[in-house]
């Protein structure tokens, strides 16, 4: 038997034992599905209000951290899916000021920008994100931050 023959005999049955210790393992946390680009438009902070009161999101890349206060943020990794409509992201949870408890949970919204206000709505504890912008307790109307100038004034000696 050559060696290329004894890959192909090999091979398989390594890679079905591998695929079965992973089902067995089980798998509580989804990964976000494969994403389209990001667009430009999202990039940068926004300021707002969501159900809890005032909050900002930071968006750089497929990063996002969500802010409650100085005290309580989140930080994630995201996706936009293609061909949704309305459109949906799915975020990742990577750290948070809580500690590890919801690390790996995926949150999922649908979002739109119209007139420089960035609207998400976000799931309520389904496996779905929710199909509109209707519910008002899930809500998030943030409209684009000012960048922080820095001063050009010379100071004197």
């Amino acid at each position: 038997m050559t060696r290329n023959e004894s890959c192909r005999v090999a091979v398989p049955p390594l890679l079905f034992s591998c695929l079965l210790l992973f089902l067995q393992a089980g798998c509580a946390k989804a990964p976000p599905p494969p994403g389209g680009p990001i667009p430009d438009s999202l990039q940068g902070d926004w300021e707002g209000e969501g159900p809890s009161g005032e909050i900002s999101i930071t968006i750089k890349g497929n990063t996002l951290r969500y802010a409650e206060g100085p005290d309580s943020w989140y930080e994630t990794t995201f996706a936009i899916p293609v061909d949704t409509d309305p459109q949906q992201l799915h975020a990742t949870i990577t750290d948070s000021s809580s500690g590890t408890s919801g690390i790996g949970d995926v949150i999922k919204a649908i979002f739109k920008i119209e007139d420089g206000t960035l609207t998400l709505a976000v799931e309520g504890g389904g496996d779905s994100p929710p199909t509109s912008f209707t519910d008002d307790s899930s809500l998030y109307i943030l409209k684009k931050g000012q960048p922080q100038e820095e001063s050009t004034e010379a100071t004197t000696p």
